[in-house]
Order: structure tokens, then C-alpha cells, then sequence
């Protein structure tokens, strides 16, 4: 058996950013059931910051990390975490006054954006449908993230190791239980490791792995979103391509590597699991690509699948469990989860270890009681956090 200070459930980007900021206050046992880390959702975004979903407290999550991004520890990465690229809001007619909300949303985080027309629109994305078929107004972003999941992840990981800390993978649980003051974990290989405060971070199975410890559930819904890669059209060079996204959640389009990766925004609901992409989602992709572009989809190069969790409020969730002491929730993320990791570690550190809420966080509207899993009704708030001898 391995003795710890803190056990974290899952090697998402959740569970990594979260271990590494504990590390500095004990030892630290990640354990993971698959064989990479990353290997769901964190792997499966598009890995783009942007201030165009979520409410004013994850918009405050992303504001607040973007820090990190852009300037991470001088150790942390060999390479960028973050490139800017512009992001491209668009609207239909019928979307004009979510674009209105939108753009006023926005506002409050970001001092450079701008309205635009059709003429503007076609000359950021020149395949865009605009006019009467299509966009006619939209909001630009200069500022957006493109963010590097496989850097982030990894720098993550090296961080927990540098600490002392311990990645196990390949470890899938077969129980939980509380003895004494501690929590102890046992994988179906049989390998155990106990520690007095167990951080649920788990992702889609969250709530899995809260009802084999016997504590009540956050009620997570899981649901599948679907990406495509296309060709671009012949000769065209879309480096310099913006995000873009529809005011409302109905398409978006991103360059990668010289092709086009698009989906259709879709949040079907799911059990937890290995999801795949299904052929009627595909070609749903396919068509929001010829719905809002000039664009013919001959060819679907490639697809992919992912889950996305939410709570009742799809707000990221993090704070102790009132019906089991040391057990801490980190769940919900939504689809928000890269670009919100840096802000949700760091409440995650103060909560955990009852140090000071992070500076700055509450300025941008983020405060304990928008964090904490007390505000779904479900469960109420430990107190006082265990504290390390």
C-alpha cells in the first residue's frame, strides 16, 4: 500500500493541474484507468480559449487563466502553451439578439472586440455563407487561445513528478473505502493507496466513482460532441483563419494543420465510455458545413467523438462532499475544462489546503458559492478542511 497526502481520480486536465498545485503541500498519488493521460475529453477538444460560451463564472475561469497560458512557469513547458488566434462570433438574422447578449457578455472580459458586417466577415473566412443564406453580423475577438492540450497535460505531469508526486496509469478502481481518517483506493490490479483527502476528478465517471466510495452523486450528465476534418478548398491557405463559432450553439470551424475541423456543437446525452462518433452525427457535421459555407463536403478525412459533463447549472464544480469527510468533488467541466484548468486548480489548492481564495478571482466574478457543489442543492460544504500535520 502507498500512503499519500492527497489521492486525485483521473489524469484529465482537472485532475493534473489540480495535483500539481497539492504537490506543494504533500505527496500526491494520481491515479488514472487508462494507459495515457488525457486520454478523454482533455484529448478530445478543440483547444480553443475563448470568452464565447459559458456564463460570467466560467468566463471569469478563462480570463483568469489566460496568465498561465501565456506566461507559464519558466520550467513548466519546452514549448508554448498558447498561440493567439482571432475568434469569429457569427449570426444569422434570426440570431441577431443573441448576438447583441453575446457581444455585451463579452464585453466585460476583453477590451478589443468588434462588431462586423458581411463584407468583413467574407474577408476573414472567404467561404463563409453571408447575406440573406447566411451570417450578417458578427463580433470579433483578436485575443482568442489556441491552446497546446498535449503541452499543458504533459507540463502538468512533470510537475506532480518534480514534486514527489506519483502518475499511476492503467490503474482502473474496484473500490473505495473509508477507514479511520482515511480514504483507501484499490485498483482491479490490486494496488492500494490511502491518503486522508481523495479529490474526485474523474470526469464522466465522476459520479461513478462517488457512488462506489457510497457518497452521493453531483448528478453529472454527460453528453457526446462530434468533430470532423475536411478539406479545405483547393490552394487555400486558412493559417490565418479565425474560430468560428455561431452566436448560438449550432456549428463551428477551426484550422488544423492546414484542413478544417468543424462540428456541429451537438450535446447528445451519454453513458460514461470510450464514446464514438456515430454516422448520423457525422453527417449532421457535414451539413452545418455546407449550411453555413460555400464549401461541398466530399471528403471526411477523419472524426472523433468526446463526452462533456455538466452539472444542473454547467458550471465547474470543485469543494468537499457533506456526507463523506475528505472527499472533494473537481467535476463538471463541461466543455470548458483546458481553458478553465489553471483558475480551478488554484481553487481547488485553497479549498483543499483552506488557504486564501485566489486573488483576483472574485473581481472577475468568480466566488466561493458559484464553485462550490452546495450551490446545486445536492450536497453540503465539509468545514473545516482537513488539514495536513
Amino acid at each position: 500500500m502507498s500512503n499519500a497526502d492527497f489521492i486525485v481520480i483521473g489524469a484529465g486536465v482537472a485532475g493534473l493541474s489540480a495535483a500539481a498545485r497539492l504537490a506543494r503541500h504533500g505527496r500526491v498519488a494520481v491515479v488514472e484507468a487508462e494507459d495515457a493521460i488525457g486520454y478523454h475529453s482533455s484529448g478530445r477538444s478543440a483547444t480553443f480559449s475563448h470568452y464565447g460560451i459559458g456564463d460570467e463564472t466560467v468566463r471569469g475561469l478563462t480570463a483568469y487563466s489566460r496568465r498561465f497560458f501565456e506566461e507559464p512557469p519558466a520550467d513548466f513547458s519546452p514549448v508554448p502553451l498558447s498561440r493567439r488566434a482571432a475568434a469569429l462570433f457569427i449570426a444569422t438574422e434570426e440570431m441577431l439578439d443573441p448576438l447583441d447578449r453575446l457581444h455585451q457578455a463579452m464585453a466585460r472580459f476583453t477590451d478589443d472586440l468588434r462588431l462586423i458586417d458581411a463584407p468583413g466577415m467574407k474577408t476573414m473566412v472567404p467561404i463563409l455563407k453571408t447575406g440573406r443564406d447566411g451570417a450578417v453580423g458578427g463580433v470579433v475577438d483578436p485575443d482568442g487561445l489556441r491552446l497546446d492540450a498535449d503541452a499543458l497535460l504533459q507540463g502538468y505531469a512533470r510537475a506532480v513528478r518534480g514534486a514527489g508526486g506519483t502518475v499511476h496509469l492503467g490503474h482502473r478502481i474496484s473500490t473505495i473505502e473509508r477507514q479511520s481518517a482515511d480514504w483507501r483506493v484499490r485498483s482491479e490490479a490490486g494496488e492500494e493507496w490511502r491518503a486522508p483527502i481523495l479529490v474526485n476528478a474523474a470526469g464522466a465517471w465522476a459520479d461513478a466513482v462517488a457512488a462506489t466510495a457510497g457518497v452521493r452523486p453531483l448528478r453529472l450528465e454527460p453528453k457526446r460532441r462530434t468533430i470532423i476534418v475536411i478539406d479545405p478548398p483547393p490552394e487555400a491557405d486558412v493559417r490565418g483563419w479565425p474560430f468560428v463559432k455561431t452566436v448560438v450553439d449550432d456549428f463551428y470551424l477551426l484550422p488544423e494543420a492546414g484542413k478544417l475541423i468543424a462540428s456541429p456543437v451537438d450535446e447528445v446525452p451519454s453513458e460514461p465510455s470510450d464514446c464514438q462518433p456515430e454516422d448520423y452525427d457525422i453527417a449532421l457535421a457535414a451539413s452545418k458545413v455546407e449550411q453555413y459555407t460555400i464549401l461541398p463536403v466530399r471528403r471526411i478525412a477523419h472524426s472523433w467523438a468526446g463526452l462533456r459533463s455538466f452539472v444542473a447549472d454547467r458550471v465547474p464544480t470543485a469543494g468537499f462532499a457533506a456526507d463523506a469527510p475528505g472527499f472533494f468533488w473537481l467535476a463538471g467541466q463541461g466543455g470548458y475544462g483546458l481553458q478553465t484548468a489553471p483558475a480551478m486548480a488554484e481553487i481547488t489548492e485553497a479549498l483543499v489546503t483552506g488557504g486564501k481564495w485566489p486573488s483576483g478571482l472574485a473581481e472577475l466574478g468568480v466566488t466561493a458559492a458559484t464553485i462550490l457543489p452546495e450551490r446545486l442543492d445536492t450536497q453540503q460544504i465539509n468545514s473545516p478542511s482537513v488539514r495536513l500535520g
